[in-house]
């Protein structure tokens, strides 16, 4: 597989949003082979493995956004901020379903994608 790094790069697709590559495969993972599967599994744990440090960042921006808030006397501009903090919600939400998704070798585990 590591002759062919412009294949498995095209399994996954950066994310602005979330800050990481996410996979986005070409084919139905039952189709790809042992070898395939692998280098994928692979290259998703090291991204995986970062998520926590992702999650950590926008937490800390929602903390940010918080105090903001707080000091906040516009109406307006609390609501604006208060959209801040649930975007950054719905990422860290997101994020933690990525960590948890997990892939087995089998047939009978499948990938979350979307």
């Amino acid at each position: 597989m590591r002759g062919n790094k412009g294949w498995l790069d095209s399994q996954f697709e950066y994310s602005e949003r979330h800050g990481i590559s996410i996979p986005c495969l070409e084919s139905d993972w039952e189709e790809l082979s042992l070898e395939h599967q692998t280098a994928i599994l692979e290259k998703w744990e090291m991204i995986r493995g970062g998520i926590p440090d992702h999650i950590m960042r926008f937490e800390a921006m929602i903390r940010a956004k918080t105090q903001q808030l707080f000091e906040e006397d516009d109406f307006v501009r609390s609501c604006l901020i208060n959209g801040d903090i649930a975007d950054l919600a719905s990422r860290i939400n997101d994020l933690n379903i990525w960590f948890r998704t997990q892939q087995d070798l089998d047939g009978d585990a499948k990938m979350h994608i979307g």
